[in-house]
């Protein structure tokens, strides 16, 4: 256990929830010692060091906290110094466990109040928040008071229950007790601005940096004067503006309402109460109420696995308290109301089909036939087949490779403004840009600089962001600036920000119009979308299921979008959602959603805390360094992408600062919960060591690649897991060290040529090219999918062949052209695309795949390709098109 002094940063400790609660078992079972031993014991002096050390800790951190709080925690230390609690009044925790008891209710919260009170005044205010009956007596409350600006941010950083702040008017910036370095740079930063703004705007511009800091926290202003002036220039930032005076009691009814607004999920209580209801159903669906089930004779004890209530909650009704997921008027508009809220969108669709429609629903809503799409390689196949349906002209982006580990990162900034600059040069306007944040492999963009760098090429550009692994990343301030809403509500306050207009003039004049002119020049140059011009069309599809408590194929569609069109979105949603979506999967969206507002920011805190610490362990263990390596950031990032050089994202001597530098900075970053592990030194592929994991050890990690396992940390991993996984590991060691010494000589030449055959470098292929039948424009580049896939489904234009006849044919000189897309599974991202130019490479790769499934391939039959007759006959037509003013 750690000791923090009030000069020692915050920073450096991987887990402040942790470093408090050993803290005080430690004080606890240090006081109970000492109450059993006498002055002159040899152990007295030693213990007495470590009650001590805990105290100064705990003095740094309860100030931040109301359970047990300041000022328990000061009554506390005279007992102590009385010598009361050695005598063993209240040792071994029964101080602590007393004040516990409100803190120990299940919807237990906490309110920050920020401002000079008196003694007196505290007392009225924890008086008001805990009346002795309410109408929300399902709810706990106790508050934490502290003075200053500093304080009121190192709160919401540290104490991550408080779910309302209450600013008071006439505070002073810096802290009078405690300085905490949670938000250094962010501090230094904002004490120049806080002593040049007015006494009275300060509250608002400590409720923008809360707002900033933890957008789901209610904020509240209790102003001596200028309330009006206030509510009309700033009231936006807070939920309510009260006069110090007026109102006290609304004031606190405010705060309950508040927390209740988010703790409502409205379609689950419907579903609820739909369940509840004594309902006859002359209906579709014969197993809703559960009676086809519980009155059989064959099958009723097996339903017992799942319970009534999943029965009783299934039905088909739109009305009696429910509402249409296609026309939502009711519950479910309201539930998605409130997703919009929580996620930071202007606009959020529930899908119950997973990610993959909900990426089918944007492409369809925003490309029409003949528009231009660039789009990452290796997305999710769900985005090709939806690019298919779309008839879009697709330009593929390569993303950089890491041939080590038989991955891809993400597609360089350059070549995105590269290939923008190729189409405007051609006349010829990208519609769309579609990019995955994050990748499987946990790689993330920086989404804002991408969006303000393309906008200034092609400001009417739309963008699709893939994040279904990222549902949980709004709720932490570091992961909310690289998320595509974050990103959205950033660039729109910019554009509309007069000093951001003055800032893009200067930058306009100086880069002037030869530049423009200068690919080279701009491909260099950090550019400024123009203000005027440049729209934010932003949408984010999210895997809910994948991150947060949601069923599986739970998703969501988060929208910010300047100029949507209604009408397109709502035909496309129409097209891909189920008239039957199951009611159970929709329900968990609600409460994923209620959960996260309310405690998203502990939870996600957590996950990434769980992350680092599975790294730190396995990095530091001697027996699993051996076989098991974690890759860092340094190993999946090149160092190109990484302006601020961090190798690590958490060490004992820098602490979190690598990971805040570099999540500001760098181009791209790792998420620290895919943790990737290299295993080629057991000898095992990544398949084979996955299937192991699975089967002998009952654990489920995410994907493989040849020499990598991939797992991860989510809202629901505990220690016990991450303990447990450690030890499986170590036991895998144990059996390769004890492999290792009885081989044989051939089995030890046997073991050394299978490590080697992992650690070499195996190339990824590139996007060989789109072959020129199905290439509306030579210039650009860009591929017709749909004209290719359309042609696929008539046999007469395809035939089948194997990986090797395929590579004779080309060793030979025949162009051979996929007519399917090809993907291995996980992680879902094509080798082949229809209408793609099939090279060596591409083959190498797809013979040498590792994976249980391959979708578009198959085993037996091969490849399939189109005809060279059909190829020709292609390219006949379109030069009979060409020639003829383009009509055939």
């Amino acid at each position: 256990m750690a000791a923090l002094t009030p000069e020692t940063s915050i920073n450096n400790c991987l887990s402040i929830s942790e470093l408090r609660s050993d803290n005080w078992k430690s004080l606890e079972d240090n006081l109970g010692r000492l109450s059993t031993i006498s002055a002159d014991h040899a152990d007295f002096t030693a213990t007495s060091q470590q009650v001590m050390r805990a105290i100064e800790t705990l003095s740094s951190l309860e100030i931040h906290f109301a359970n047990p709080g300041a000022r328990a925690f000061a009554k506390l230390k005279g007992m102590i110094a009385r010598g009361e609690l050695v005598r063993g009044h209240l040792a071994s925790g029964q101080f602590r466990k007393k004040l516990d008891r409100l803190a120990q209710r299940q919807r237990y919260s906490e309110v920050l109040i920020v401002g000079a009170t008196s003694a007196s005044e505290q007392q009225a205010i924890r008086r008001r928040l805990r009346p002795k009956r309410s109408v929300y007596d399902d709810f706990a409350f106790d508050t934490v008071f502290v003075q200053t600006f500093e304080d009121a941010l190192n709160a919401l950083r540290v104490n991550p229950i408080l779910q309302a702040v209450v600013i008071h008017d006439g505070f002073p910036f810096r802290s009078l007790d405690c300085h905490l370095d949670t938000l250094h740079a962010v501090l230094d930063e904002l004490d120049v601005l806080f002593e040049a703004t007015p006494d009275f705007e300060r509250g608002p511009l400590l409720g923008r940096q809360i707002a900033k800091l933890r957008p789901e926290v209610d904020r509240y202003l209790v102003a001596g004067s200028n309330v009006e002036v206030i509510a009309a220039r700033m009231g936006e930032t807070f939920k309510r503006v009260f006069h110090r005076d007026e109102d006290q009691d609304e004031l606190f009814r405010s705060i309950r309402r508040g927390i209740e607004e988010r703790y409502d999920a409205p379609w689950f209580k419907a579903v609820w109460a739909h369940a509840e209801r004594p309902i006859i159903n002359l209906h579709t669906l014969a197993i809703s109420r559960g009676k086809s089930i519980m009155n059989s004779n064959w099958i009723r004890d097996r339903a017992q696995f799942y319970g009534t209530n999943l029965f009783l909650a299934e039905t088909s009704a739109t009305s009696g308290g429910l509402d249409s997921l296609l026309e939502p008027r009711g519950p479910l508009k309201i539930a998605q109301e409130y997703a919009a809220r929580a996620f930071g969108a202007k606009r959020t669709y529930f899908v119950t089909n997973g990610t993959s429609t909900a990426n089918k629903i944007v492409v369809q809503a925003v490309v029409r036939r003949g528009g231009v799409v660039l789009v990452d390689r290796n997305c999710h196949k769900s985005v090709h087949h939806a690019l298919m349906l779309a008839g879009a002209r697709v330009c593929y982006l390569d993303a950089y490779p890491r041939n080590d580990y038989s991955m891809y990162g993400a597609v360089d900034l350059r070549e995105l403004k590269r290939k923008l600059l190729v189409f405007n040069r051609a006349g010829d306007p990208v519609r769309l840009v579609i990019l995955t944040n994050c990748t499987f492999d946990g790689i993330i963009y920086s989404p804002k600089r991408v969006m303000m760098e393309c906008l200034a090429i092609a400001p009417h550009l739309t963008f699709l962001w893939d994040e279904a692994w990222s549902a949980f990343a709004h709720f932490n301030p570091t992961y909310r600036e690289r998320t595509a809403m974050g990103a959205a509500a950033e660039l729109e306050a910019m554009f509309q920000d007069p000093d951001y207009a003055a800032r893009y003039e200067a930058f306009s004049a100086e880069f002037g119009a030869e530049a423009r002119a200068d690919d080279e020049r701009i491909l260099n140059t950090p550019l400024l979308a123009n203000p005027s011009k440049a729209g934010v069309r932003v949408y984010a599809t999210q895997s809910t299921h994948k991150t947060l408590s949601a069923l599986r194929q739970g998703s969501m569609i988060h929208i910010w979008d300047q100029n949507v069109n209604e009408k397109a979105f709502s035909d496309a949603y129409n097209t891909h959602t189920s008239t039957s979506p199951n009611y159970q999967i929709l329900a968990t969206l609600d409460l994923a959603r209620a959960q996260v507002e309310l405690e998203g920011y502990k939870l996600g805190q957590r996950q990434l805390e769980l992350a680092m610490s599975l790294r730190q362990r396995v990095s530091g263990d001697p027996l699993l360094t051996k076989y098991i390596r974690v890759l860092g950031v340094g190993d999946l990032v090149p160092a190109e992408y990484r302006e601020s050089n961090a190798e690590s994202y958490f060490d004992e001597k820098s602490g979190w600062r690598n990971f805040e530098k570099a999540w500001r900075t760098d181009e791209f970053v790792l998420d620290p919960t895919h943790i990737t592990l290299e295993i080629s030194a057991t000898g095992l592929s990544g398949d084979t060591f996955k299937k192991r994991l699975m089967e002998k050890c009952d654990i489920q990690i995410n994907k493989t690649t040849r020499n990598t396992i991939l797992a991860m940390t989510t809202i629901g991993t505990t220690r016990s897991d991450v303990a447990n996984f450690i030890q499986v590991l170590r036991k895998i060691a144990l059996d390769c060290e004890e492999k290792a010494r009885n081989f044989s000589k051939i089995e030890r030449s046997f073991h050394d040529d299978k490590v080697r055959s992992l650690t070499l470098e195996q190339p990824l292929p590139d996007f060989s090219s789109f072959h020129p039948a199905f290439r509306p424009n030579m210039e650009t580049g860009d591929g017709d999918m749909g004209l290719a896939n359309g042609l696929a489904m008539e046999d007469d234009n395809c035939e089948y062949l194997q990986p090797a006849d395929a590579e004779r044919a080309i060793s030979g000189g025949r162009v051979v052209v996929s007519a399917s897309l090809v993907v291995p599974y996980p992680p879902g991202s094509p080798i082949l695309v229809p209408g793609q130019v099939i090279d060596i490479p591409s083959l190498k790769y797809l013979c040498a795949l590792d994976v249980g499934e391959i979708h578009g391939f198959d085993r037996k039959r091969g490849l399939w390709v189109f005809t060279e007759e059909t190829l020709s006959r292609i390219l006949d037509e379109r030069k009979s098109t060409a020639e003829h003013g383009g009509t055939s």
